[in-house]
């Protein structure tokens, strides 16, 4: 037996004969086999003989050599040609010497004889593809039918109670003949339909609505419903007799040419490639996804990719031609070849026996590529292909071939991460995890990588030896010519392993597989000593356990992973502290795990502090890390203290107390976010903020006085940028104290002016004494001091009061101190606000120094105003007057108007004579009596006017409606 890996291994060997138990007297010669798999453990052979005897035999395919004699008839004294198994109807259709007899499969009915069928020459079963949808019914279109049954050979009509339906085509000369066979109460019945064919038909098949046929001309296709023809392709003229065979269950048709097998689809069209066969095959059969071919007193059997995989030889039982016979359905798991004299089964090879084979032997890329293939003919489940896949890697593994080995176990969906921790690790937390036994023991137990890699080199080294003794070594001369050194070995397996574990943490696992997978790639990141993968792992969400790794990683020198994965497992006090040692002892500790010095280290440890710190709602540890923090980078203790992603915000009593006094900074931004932010309405934190505004302000007064005397004493040497930067950041902070002296209610202006009063922060004196309502001080700040006489003015405009004009002009005319008097201001105000002040006091105020040219004219444009606002004052109030009396004027001649009544006056409403009877008068002159006026309340008048709604309104002299 030449194989690449063992598909049929022999099941038994066996003489009909003798198994009959026929005497030797009456030998027989086997002209004809077909297999029938009745059920998973038994399988039946039909024997055709040349002396037209049928023998049953039954085979079970779990058991050894469990050939049992099951029937045998006489069906003609002719050879039996074909043998047809009909599991749909449960007969069997046997051609012999031109003749078509219908038989139960048990052989235990009577033979019936179809004899209106005559000088048939091939016949065919119908196959029916999964993906078609086929009519059972044949309609009558050809010239003849006719119908007979196993009781009756008269024809009838079709019985309406069917259970099942076969079909099968037979050739008779020039005709093809389909039939029709009906089971119904275990009773046959057949129909006929015929349709003309080709002369010399050798082979036929139908698959669907196709029948195909082949002469010596070539292969036609026939329409069953239709009869047209057409030409699928020619033979040459030295090819030998026609041959096809359904495969796939009627999926695809096999057309053998001379050694060529052509595969084509139900309509003729061409299929997938071509496969050439060794011999000139005598019979093919389908065994799942394999075809098997005889000829040449040998079995060959092929893979669907033309691939021949094994080739028995069975010429030690019988030199003659050999006979196939397999199971047509696609479900058998056996095929029989005979000789004249003797039938041998052979029994598919197990699947896993098939792969383990190729295994054995290291053809794993024949192995995996087995696998696909069964795994898409449905002979395998997926589980099982993802299994072999992890075999496969195992053993690869065990190769020293890492990368090919982890590319097998990422396409097994099946693997568990958990096996390959031993590689890592012998003995862990998860090592009762890991499945014993699980694969076919092709491959050691797995061992730590060190000791993998050793067997391996000792194993190569062995079989170098045995090469150079000349013994086979089964050895890998490219792997050994680029072998690499143990150390790379080594480190080529880690990043593998790390790349299968990498992958697998998206997979979904088990709880405590993710904490293997997350832990022990730790292990291997640091073996390697991957900084940037350890601290990635350890900063994201991870399931690493804590306790595993926290001793390795402190004496390994890698605190900033350690950090991090405290970090992340919520240990924020571990982690911060870890990153205050490496902000006060950088130099010396993070240089082993980082080349970026292009920043400042210090400032990257606040950062990643400040990131837990910003979440934490533990006032305790913030506060106690918050001066080193600050130390580094005072914006990132602002962050921490304004940080609203924390659950519990810090108490600002608490906070206020850890800030250093020398952090005025920091101070001044907690405060700024406290009042704003968070709208605290607490005097006293309004009060600090201010004053350290104040503070702040003044210091950056008293700096911009330095900047500016350094720039006199060095003759304007100082630079204009140092300059601008002092300046801007006083204006800075002086237009933020301004802005929160304006806005806020809250402060204490006493307490801010016991430290600007002597400062020259005029703005802010003046914002404080009018919070404090002394408005003669502010006038005097923004008129004197400031020289701010528009801001002055509308301060008077604020206060309401002609006298705060006043005031202010008297300021102006007379400010004091030396100082000359304001008369363009003074102008100015009487210019703008002149007109409702009273002429009086303003010319009272008039110094006589000021030049009579500069307040002529508004004084003069004054007293017109005032003189006209006081004429129209009396026009006012002699119309005022005049409407007054036009009023009661009017009211007057309302409560003279009478009306005359005499008996013949009525009622308005009710229309009874008023006769002595109270009435009323409406303003519309309606009268109604006192009965009805009382009943209508707020009803209209009898003209429809509601007295109190519309309003009567009688004109006067002066004014008209």
């Amino acid at each position: 037996m030449d194989s690449s890996f063992t598909v049929l291994e022999q099941l038994t060997d066996l003489d009909p004969a003798r198994v009959a138990n026929l005497p030797q007297s009456t030998p027989i010669t086997i002209r004809s086999v077909a297999i029938f798999s009745r059920s998973e453990s038994e399988t039946l052979i039909y024997v055709g003989t040349g002396g037209g005897k049928l023998i049953l035999l039954s085979v079970n395919l779990s058991l050894p050599d469990s050939v049992q004699f099951v029937q045998l008839i006489s069906i003609s004294s002719r050879l039996i040609e074909v043998i047809l198994v009909l599991p749909e109807i449960e007969r069997v259709l046997v051609l012999s010497d031109g003749f078509l007899y219908l038989i139960d499969w048990q052989l235990s009915l009577p033979v019936k004889k179809l004899g209106f069928l005559k000088e048939v020459t091939a016949i065919a079963r119908r196959f029916r593809s999964e993906s078609a949808n086929i009519s059972s019914e044949i309609r009558e279109n050809g010239n003849s039918s006719s119908e007979i049954t196993e009781e009756s050979a008269e024809p009838s009509s079709s019985d309406t109670h069917c259970i099942s339906s076969s079909f099968a085509i037979a050739v008779m000369g020039k005709k093809l003949v389909v039939i029709e066979m009906i089971l119904s109460d275990n009773n046959v019945n057949v129909h006929l339909k015929e349709m003309p064919a080709f002369d010399g038909v050798k082979a036929v098949g139908w698959v669907n609505e196709s029948i195909l046929i082949g002469n010596s001309n070539g292969y036609f296709l026939v329409s069953s419903e239709t009869g047209k023809s057409n030409d699928i392709f020619t033979l040459p003229e030295s090819s030998r007799n026609p041959k096809l065979k359904p495969l796939s269950k009627g999926e695809e048709v096999l057309l053998l040419v001379d050694n060529l097998g052509v595969v084509i689809d139900p309509q003729g069209q061409p299929k997938g490639g071509s496969l050439v066969f060794k011999c000139m095959p005598d019979a093919v059969c389908q065994l799942g996804s394999y075809l098997v071919v005889s000829g040449d007193r040998k079995l060959e059997i092929y893979r669907r990719n033309g691939e021949c995989v094994q080739s028995v030889d069975v010429g030690k039982f019988g030199s003659s031609g050999l006979i196939l016979g397999g199971d047509e359905t696609g479900k058998g798991e056996m095929v029989a070849v005979a000789t004249t004299s003797k039938v041998i089964c052979y029994r598919k090879a197990s699947v896993d026996e098939q792969i383990k084979a190729l295994l054995k032997k290291s053809r794993y890329r024949e192995a995996i590529s087995l696998s696909v293939s069964l795994e898409l003919d449905g002979e395998i489940t997926k589980r099982t292909l993802s299994f072999v896949h992890a075999q496969v890697g195992f053993l690869l593994f065990f190769d020293l071939r890492f990368e090919e080995a982890v590319d097998h176990f990422l396409l097994s969906e099946e693997m568990d991460p958990s096996e390959v921790f031993p590689f890592i690790m012998q003995e862990n937390r998860w090592s009762r995890l890991v499945s014993p036994n699980r694969y076919w023991a092709l491959h050691p137990p797995p061992a730590p990588l060190e000791e993998v890699i050793d067997a391996a080199l000792a194993r190569i080294q062995n079989m170098v030896f045995l090469k150079r003794a000349g013994l086979d070594a089964n050895l890998d001369e490219g792997f050994l010519l680029n072998l690499p050194s143990r150390a790379d070995l080594l480190e080529l397996a880690i990043r593998n392993i790390i790349r299968y574990l990498v992958a697998s943490r998206n997979k979904e696992l088990s709880p405590e597989v993710k904490e293997g997978v997350d832990t022990l790639l730790m292990y291997l990141y640091r073996a390697l000593d991957l900084v940037p993968e350890m601290e990635n792992l350890a900063s994201s969400d991870n399931n690493c356990v804590v306790e595993e790794l926290e001793v390795l990683l402190n004496n390994s020198g890698h605190l900033r992973t350690l950090a991090f994965l405290y970090g992340s497992k919520g240990m924020d006090s571990k982690s911060v502290s870890i990153w205050r040692h490496l902000a006060r002892n950088y130099a010396a500790t993070l240089r082993r795990e980082t080349a970026d010095h292009g920043t400042s280290n210090e400032r990257k440890a606040a950062e990643e502090a400040s990131k837990i710190l910003q979440f934490s709602s533990d006032e305790d540890l913030v506060l106690e890390h918050l001066t080193w923090i600050s130390d580094i980078d005072e914006d990132l203790a602002v962050t921490i203290l304004i940080s609203e992603k924390r659950t519990k915000q810090l108490s600002p009593e608490n906070v206020l107390e850890a800030i250093d006094s020398r952090k005025v900074a920091i101070r001044q931004s907690y405060l700024q976010w406290l009042i704003e932010d968070q709208e605290c309405d607490d005097p006293e934190y309004h009060t600090l903020y201010a004053l350290s505004l104040a503070r702040s302000a003044l210091e950056e007064v008293a700096m911009g006085s330095y900047v500016t005397e350094r720039a006199e004493r060095s003759n304007g040497s100082l630079s204009e940028d140092c300059i601008d930067e002092v300046a801007n950041d006083r204006y800075s902070v002086r237009e933020r104290l301004q802005l929160f002296l304006q806005a806020s209610d809250l402060y204490n202006p006493e307490e801010l002016l016991e430290v600007v009063n002597d400062s020259e922060l005029w703005l802010e004196k003046a914002i404080l004494y009018r919070k404090m309502g002394q408005e003669n001080i502010v006038l005097q700040i923004l008129a004197l001091k400031l020289e701010d006489s528009e801001a002055a003015e509308q301060y008077c405009a604020e206060i309401g009061r002609d006298d705060a004009y006043i005031q202010l002009l008297d300021l102006y005319l007379d400010p004091q101190n030396g100082r000359e008097p304001m008369f363009t201001a003074a102008v100015r105000l009487l210019h703008n606000h002149g007109g409702s002040l009273d002429p009086l006091q303003v010319l009272e105020k008039l110094s006589p120094e000021m030049p009579l040219q500069l307040a002529a004219d508004t004084i003069l444009r004054m007293l017109r105003a005032r003189v006209h606002h006081h004429r129209q004052g009396q026009i006012v109030h002699s119309m005022s007057r005049a409407i007054n009396l036009d009023a009661k004027l009017t009211r007057m001649e309302e409560r003279s108007r009478h009306v005359q009544l005499n008996d013949e006056s009525m009622c308005d409403s009710c229309h009874a004579r008023l006769g002595t009877k109270l009435f009323v008068m409406y303003p519309d002159n309606s009268v109604v009596c006192y009965r009805c006026y009382r009943n209508q309340g707020e009803s209209p008048s009898t003209n429809g006017q509601f007295v109190k709604k519309n309003v009567s309104f009688r004109p006067g002299w002066l004014v008209t409606r």
